[in-house]
């Protein structure tokens, strides 16, 4: 760090703030719709179901994830020598780290009771299963939150505890990280995502199989003319998400390898990823069909506005010629 110019370090933070914000301004549109079409089905008294609360919940904790990183991206490279944003920095460091637990574990309980609601296993278990969760999701979903709460309370009470200790005092915020004053931070992520991902690997499986020995099944049958479009979009959804969740994990991982190891901060890595949940929430809007309606709705209205604003125009410019 010490060698770049300011010019170097003007440039890699324009490299690392235009795709920040590219990424927090679609985050906080498709987040934002979610949210507020699902908000205004509630208060107008329409049924909301288990599925729509989760995706609500996801919408939350993504976007408040978006503008966390977001600001933590700038502060830090803003005022790379102010040692008082130090605690500043440390708070929006648990604050994105508590979002993103918090996503990891919504998107295993919707893929939980997604599981619960396609699959078509009759088991007493299952149907045990089936009957609680959709009855009480709004319980589980409190319990994710309590749950990230919980695996961020640790790492940030010792890192809180080194500042009071005064054992940065030392240092400048070019070399912040060069103590990895946060690695226990790995252990904590190993401890909140593998868990939430073994209950997302079994869900899926379960899903997949299931819907794949059904279609099986049907293509067999003497009803040759049945549609199994609507399966096989299922299932490619399923994996899709599969290829998501994968992804944002082994990212997030290496991201803190790299900085448990050789104690680098990967900035760009974090703003790259912050583009992945929104691609799932787009994937959500379209497999859902009251937020896909909404969303045609939207767009109809905007390309009908600027189609009337077009005509406006030019009937101005017809007048302004015939005079």
């Amino acid at each position: 760090m010490a060698d770049f110019t300011e010019d170097d370090t003007g440039i890699q933070f324009l490299g690392l703030l235009v795709p920040a914000l590219i990424a927090l301004i679609a985050g906080l549109v498709i987040h934002s719709f979610i949210i507020g079409v699902n908000v205004t089905d509630w208060w107008k008294g329409r049924s909301v179901t288990p599925v729509d609360h989760i995706i609500t919940s996801l919408g939350i904790s993504r976007m408040c994830a978006q503008c966390t990183i977001t600001v933590y991206v700038i502060v830090r490279k803003l005022f790379l020598m102010n040692l008082h944003l130090y605690i500043t920095l440390l708070i929006l460091d648990a604050g994105y780290t508590f979002f993103i637990y918090t996503n990891v574990w919504l998107t295993s309980l919707l893929s939980v009771v997604l599981c619960l609601k396609i699959s078509n296993f009759h088991t007493r278990l299952f149907l045990y299963l089936k009957g609680m969760i959709a009855h009480r999701t709004v319980y589980f979903i409190g319990t994710s939150v309590l749950l990230a709460a919980f695996t961020c309370v640790m790492p940030f009470s010792i890192s809180i505890t080194d500042v009071i200790n005064g054992r940065t005092c030392n240092r400048t915020m070019d070399n912040l990280y060069i103590d990895c004053l946060y690695s226990n931070s790995i252990y904590s992520y190993i401890v909140g995502s593998i868990f939430p991902m073994i209950f997302y690997c079994i869900s899926s499986v379960l899903l997949f199989t299931s819907l794949y020995h059904h279609t099986t099944k049907m293509k067999m049958s003497s009803n040759s003319s049945t549609n199994l479009e609507t399966y096989y979009s299922v299932m490619k959804c399923v994996s899709f998400t599969f290829i998501y969740n994968t992804l944002y994990f082994i990212c997030n991982f290496v991201g803190l390898y790299f900085y448990y190891i050789y104690c680098v901060y990967l900035d760009w890595l974090l703003i790259v990823l912050e583009f992945l949940p929104v691609l799932h929430s787009s994937l959500l809007i379209y497999r859902t069909i009251n937020l896909r309606s909404q969303m045609f709705k939207v767009l109809q209205n905007v390309t009908d506005f600027l189609l009337q604003r077009k005509d406006t125009e030019s009937k101005e410019n017809i007048e302004v010629v015939a005079l």
